[in-house]
């Protein structure tokens, strides 16, 4: 029997960014006595603070800037988890990086796909908080990254993701922390649930989409 959960809403704050609530059926992730199952892809402030997301994950495709973060973290009514690099920035700058995160808030740190392990392994005897290796692809070496000291994986392989997660969750039972993304829809979601994930991220619309969206009702209502 599904339980009724009562809601209470604000008339100023009622357009915020929902996560499809399919996401709820994944066990979740207990990150510093956080239970998290939603991360909000995103480093739009508007969009992050009026979201309903557990937790938000600021990677972009960009060396990462520590104003960023400072912003993301000041405005974020939730838990972050910062991108601290490893594609173009690497090395000795990502651990720097990471542990200024570290002492700026963050949950935790993400690296990047192409990080070596010799970098994790740096990074975790330099912070406190966990390191989240991205894994694009079931060529990624993601053994390695977890001895060297990542704590969770975060699955982003397109459409290999369900399969993935599912071939890690074989090889590692169910204590492995796994985030992955979920797809556009429920179904794809709920396979990657199925399939093993404890937590999963989503892309929102961007400000500009729910603009138009907005800006088409208040030309309906004029044309009325």
């Amino acid at each position: 029997m599904e339980r009724y959960i009562p809601e209470v809403k604000s008339k100023l704050r009622s357009r915020i960014i929902e996560v499809p609530p399919v996401i709820y059926k994944a066990t979740g992730i207990k990150v510093l006595g956080t239970r998290i199952k939603s991360l909000l892809f995103s480093t739009d402030v508007a969009v992050i603070k009026n979201t309903n997301a557990n937790s938000i994950i600021a990677v972009y495709p960009f060396t990462p800037q520590l104003s960023i973060t400072q912003a993301i973290l000041e405005v974020a009514p939730v838990p972050v988890f910062v991108g601290v690099g490893g594609g173009l920035t690497t090395g000795k700058r990502s651990v720097d990086i990471a542990l200024q995160a570290e002492l700026m808030g963050a949950y935790g740190v993400v690296v990047n796909a192409p990080t070596s392990k010799e970098v994790i392994s740096k990074m975790y005897k330099r912070i406190d908080i966990p390191i989240i290796a991205t894994i694009a692809s079931d060529c990624d070496d993601y053994k390695a990254k977890l001895d060297a000291g990542a704590r969770i994986l975060n699955i982003s392989g397109g459409p290999k993701t369900a399969e993935i997660v599912r071939n890690i969750r074989e090889d590692y039972g169910k204590e492995l922390p796994i985030i992955a993304t979920g797809g556009p829809t429920d179904e794809s979601i709920l396979e990657t649930i199925e399939a093993g994930a404890n937590a999963i991220t989503y892309t929102p619309p961007s400000s500009g989409e729910v603009f138009s969206d907005i800006m088409d009702q208040y030309r309906i209502k004029k044309e009325k």
